[in-house]
């Protein structure tokens, strides 16, 4: 069966009328009659004419819809940024384009492209952990198109962002450890290359360095994958060489992972190796024991940066200008749970 949209020249043709009038009419424009605006509205509605969104972009060179670009959708706190954008965006009168990168650096880059080509008024961005290349980035930046990073970003100071106080968080979260009278801390870094397991790994080291305990490489190490396998594999290599009192994991994902290792050699948590991790995943809640974390506003983030996309776009319609770089910080809160607590 073929597809046939209804026109303005259809309905002008069936009233015997011009479809300029057509269209101010359904514009409620003042020079059309009351008689017409309600002939033109009744046919319109009858026929169920929609708006071609395509030439109204055209003519506007707007499309009201944002591009979004994240790691994974499955992820617990992806997912809560996804309905923070959405509730702001749809508010706002936009649709949402959401592509998952599945932590590839070449993903990244096609859907980037993709989103560009499909004329999306803006795109909110974090990044994989393979990207180190950023010229995908560089090449939509420079074809004029409005870009915030959230949660994971490049160090590019003219690109807007919304991320959490990881640093801060991190250091907290090693505190705690540390006032449970551990000293003998280790921490699982992720991915090497971002700037959040750089900015978890300052705090975790300057937590150390203000009380006093000395930092031990033999007791870091990072998890490139990011994944639960990874580090619960690492975890076995190490125990025996390397026993430390607690464990700081940059992500949740690998703090379970450090859980599972330590179980499977025979060990508990939190009694021979206290445990926390940084992300409050849904699924540490019920685990055996439930996971000490560090919790991010994904919502208040995903809203944070729709909000800031958006102002942007709108500015740049408006003044004809690239807007000024962005950076907003929002704070994290510890969770602390059984495994970091000693019976």
């Amino acid at each position: 069966m073929s597809f046939s949209q209804i026109t303005i020249k259809d309905i002008a043709r069936e009233l015997g009328i011009s479809p300029s009038t057509v269209s101010r009419a359904l514009k409620d424009h003042p020079d059309i009659s009351t008689a017409t605006k309600k002939a033109v509205n009744e046919l319109a509605q009858k026929l169920n004419y929609q708006p071609n969104i395509v030439a109204l972009s055209l003519r506007s060179k707007k499309t009201n819809t944002l591009g979004v670009v994240i790691p994974e959708v499955v992820h617990f706190f992806f997912s809560t940024v996804i309905n923070g954008i959405e509730s702001v965006a749809h508010q706002a009168g936009y649709s949402v384009i959401l592509a998952q990168s599945r932590e590839s650096a070449k993903v990244e880059a096609g859907s980037l492209k993709t989103m560009f080509n499909s004329r999306v008024d803006g795109i909110l961005l974090s990044i994989s952990r393979e990207t180190t290349d950023v010229e995908h980035i560089e090449w939509i930046m420079k074809r004029g198109m409005p870009l915030v990073f959230f949660d994971r970003k490049y160090d590019m100071p003219s690109v807007s962002s919304v991320t959490v106080d990881d640093y801060a968080g991190a250091k907290k979260a090693v505190k705690h450890l540390i006032d449970q009278g551990n000293k003998k801390i280790m921490h699982i870094k992720g991915p090497s290359h971002l700037l959040i397991t750089v900015d978890r790994y300052r705090g975790y080291a300057d937590a150390l360095k203000e009380a006093g305990i000395p930092e031990d490489t033999n007791l870091l190490f990072s998890c490139e994958t990011g994944e639960i396998g990874e580090a619960c594999e690492e975890i076995k290599k190490r125990l025996p060489k390397e026993q430390p009192e607690a464990i700081f994991a940059s992500t949740d994902p690998l703090a379970i992972g450090a859980i599972k290792g330590i179980k499977e050699m025979g060990l508990s948590v939190p009694n021979d190796i206290a445990v926390a991790g940084f992300s409050n995943w849904q699924n540490g809640e019920f685990m055996q024991p439930t996971l000490t974390t560090v919790d991010q506003p994904g919502f208040e983030m995903g809203q944070e940066a729709a909000k800031l996309l958006i102002s942007q776009i709108e500015q740049k319609m408006k003044d004809k200008l690239d807007p000024v770089p962005v950076s907003k910080v929002l704070d994290t809160k510890l969770i602390v749970r059984e495994s970091s607590i000693r019976k």
